[in-house]
């Protein structure tokens, strides 16, 4: 059995664990007894219930890092030995945008406004986050693993931080820190990407130039640069017009070596930045209104390393349904993979609630793969492809750890809410998740009649 770790609104952090079984059919597979079981809560705080909005978790060594909003907004950050049952919380001063050159450590109705962790081959920590098209919001430890040492820095480079969105830090082969993020709005923004030294303690561009570019028409929408097997970067990402999400289109990818040299899915040379006029970057041409949401697709590689994704968009019908696309004689070939009658047309700005997720795309140890997903209409389900990326059948799983657990508040509404680890946590036996509860968003703004959620324990 396979141990969790979770964290609650009470927020809590939790172990899972997982059983095994084999394929008993060759179409329907039931692996309905590989489940996970809770083993370990931790109670950690009181946290802000009246939206959903990202916390990080972050394991790193024997150490555990956490960073959310309390009851109060505030920004609050903790951390803990591995052996240890208690988290030492750390809360930022509270600042607004108003008083502080536009950053503010106080969360309001935006979802967008995640929080997340990175911390560098020294062990200094590093803060980033609740920035929607606002200044820069950035603090860095000034001892090696001590959160209370964290300080503001309100410049990393000094240009294009007035109005950044989704950042990012991530490692790289080496070791070394990034930053990531974009830099202007919803269809009119590029994506910037800094690097940090460890030896003289200052930021500087990893790039001369921005790594997608909207030329002032649109902007990316893109994964994170993740290494996969082939020891290359990859990334995709779709076009966007407009804040209005129904002006995404044209699902495109590249990959790298380095991070600097970038090459499309058939080994020719890209030149930077990446742009809408350079088609050979273009997985599927969707067009505006064409049924795909930002990041709604997955990546994996197949057995000689070539890219396969899976995507919705709407069919022939105006149904949405879930695509393959591989690469063939040096072109994209896609297959629709599933016949479902259910049109999500989604439209306008701010968060939105989701109608249909794609959660995974991955190879199974018997050659084939499974695509899970989670459809309002027809619930959660893994759909079974070959080796040709055709839909062969299904695999029973358990019921999804969310839709597993009790709600605890009394509040109308009231959704689990979970992160995953982004840390390096590598024991296949436990996993580790934040869980809280929220009510549900409702497009960055504050409800009519939002009553008082009682604040979620986060776990």
């Amino acid at each position: 059995m396979k141990k969790l770790f979770f964290l609650i609104p009470i927020l809590t952090l939790t172990l899972l664990g997982c059983t095994q079984k084999q394929p008993v059919q060759p179409i329907v597979i039931d692996e309905t007894a590989n489940t996970e079981a809770i083993v370990q809560t931790i109670k950690i705080d009181s946290v802000w219930a009246g939206h959903p909005v990202g916390f990080c978790l972050y394991t790193h060594g024997n150490r555990q890092y956490i960073a959310y909003y309390n009851a109060n907004r505030n920004t609050v950050v903790g951390q803990r030995n591995l052996d240890e049952e208690n988290f030492q919380l750390h809360i930022l001063p509270p600042t607004d945008r108003e008083t502080a050159g536009g950053t503010s450590t106080v969360v309001g109705w935006d979802s967008h406004n995640f929080l997340t962790l990175g911390i560098d081959k020294e062990g200094f920590i590093h803060l980033s986050g609740n920035v929607h098209v606002n200044p820069l919001t950035y603090f860095r430890s000034t001892v090696p693993n001590d959160i209370s040492t964290l300080e503001q820095v309100f410049e990393m480079v000094g240009t294009e931080e007035q109005r950044t969105t989704y950042p990012h830090f991530m490692l790289t082969k080496e070791g070394e820190l990034l930053y990531h993020y974009r830099d202007g709005g919803s269809g009119n923004g590029n994506e910037i990407y800094n690097i940090y030294s460890t030896e003289d303690k200052k930021w500087s561009r990893l790039l001369d130039t921005p790594l997608t570019d909207g030329q002032g028409l649109m902007n990316a929408y893109q994964t994170q640069p993740t290494v996969m097997k082939d020891g290359w970067y990859h990334m995709y990402w779709v076009w966007r017009d407009t804040p209005d999400c129904s002006t995404n289109h044209d699902l495109s990818y590249m990959k790298s070596p380095d991070l600097k040299n970038w090459f499309n899915a058939f080994g020719e040379p890209v030149q930077l930045p990446a742009t809408l006029d350079q088609k050979q970057l273009i997985v599927d041409p969707i067009p505006v209104e064409g049924g795909i949401i930002n990041l709604a697709a997955k990546l994996i590689l197949d057995e000689n390393n070539n890219p396969v994704f899976v995507y919705h968009k709407f069919d022939s019908l105006g149904n949405t349904q879930l695509y393959s696309a591989q690469t063939e004689n040096k072109k994209w070939v896609y297959k629709q993979i599933t016949d479902w009658d259910y049109r999500w047309f989604f439209s306008g700005n701010g968060s939105i609630n989701s109608e249909i997720l794609l959660k995974g795309f991955s190879e199974r140890s018997d050659g084939n793969y499974e695509v899970d997903f989670w459809h309002i209409k027809y619930g959660s389900g893994t759909i079974l492809l070959n080796n040709k990326f055709e839909n062969i059948g299904k695999v029973l799983k358990p019921a999804p750890f969310n839709e597993s657990i009790e709600i605890e508040g009394d509040f109308p509404g009231l959704l689990v809410q979970t992160t995953e680890d982004i840390g390096d946590w590598s024991d296949n036996e436990f996993r580790y998740l934040l869980k809280w509860e929220t009510i549900q968003r409702n497009r960055d703004r504050a409800p009519e009649n939002p009553g008082r959620p009682q604040p979620a324990i986060f776990v």
